[in-house]
């Protein structure tokens, strides 16, 4: 799946398989250390009371809530995003609704700290009206690697031991878009650090469960 620059709704997959893919993500490298850390002192992915979140460190972070029974935002900057310098100012609130973060929104603009805002109401991604002659709002750079299923199945592969009999990093990944993973203390047994550490099996537990994606996690 290809995103378009400037991003458009119709780039993004469904909220809730997009909510899926990267709670999975987020949950098996989570680890009792960050979550110990503030938000603002974390990086990669990872889910907290406000949501999931992705930052590098560097030049892109994100946010997408679950604000109630299929309403989602997401809201971020990549480097790229040519939104928030574009003159005249672009609003990337118009139109929105108000069930948004407003307040939370309206200090990113302030500080200059925001690249787009997209929201998901009654099955259907929505963005502010663009300039025509805005190039990028960062989206691509952004979310590439979570809209792109291909990528989302290769990253979570580097998360998982091969094991016979057990579902690969594929139909993994399509369990959590289903909805419910199947099998957790099989997949807990199968997990793998990247970068050689052990897993923090309890703190992966405790993401899965808050993300929804085993058992019931609270809405909003």
């Amino acid at each position: 799946m290809t995103i378009n620059r400037p991003g458009s709704p119709d780039d993004l997959p469904p909220a809730d398989v997009l909510w899926a893919r990267w709670a999975l993500l987020a949950s098996l490298g989570a680890t009792t250390a960050a979550e110990r850390r503030p938000s603002g002192h974390r990086t990669g992915r990872w889910i907290d009371d406000d949501g999931l979140h992705w930052d590098d460190a560097g030049c892109t972070w994100w946010v997408m809530s679950r604000m109630a029974e299929g309403r989602y935002v997401l809201y971020g900057e990549d480097e790229s995003s040519a939104a928030k310098w574009h003159q005249p100012p672009v609003d990337m609130l118009a139109g929105a609704p108000a069930w948004l973060p407003w307040e939370e929104l309206r200090d990113r603009l302030a500080g200059y700290e925001l690249g787009c805002v997209y929201w998901y109401e009654n099955g259907t991604w929505a963005r502010a009206p663009y300039p025509e002659d805005l190039d990028d709002d960062g989206l691509d750079c952004g979310m590439s690697a979570l809209v792109d299923r291909a990528q989302a199945v290769g990253l979570l592969a580097e998360r998982l031991v091969p094991v016979d009999g057990e579902p690969a990093a594929d139909a993994v990944l399509a369990q959590a878009e289903a909805g419910r993973l199947r099998g957790v203390d099989a997949l807990l047994a199968r997990l793998r650090d990247p970068d050689g550490d052990v897993p923090d099996l309890s703190a992966v537990t405790r993401a899965l469960v808050r993300s929804g994606l085993a058992g019931v996690a609270p809405v909003g």
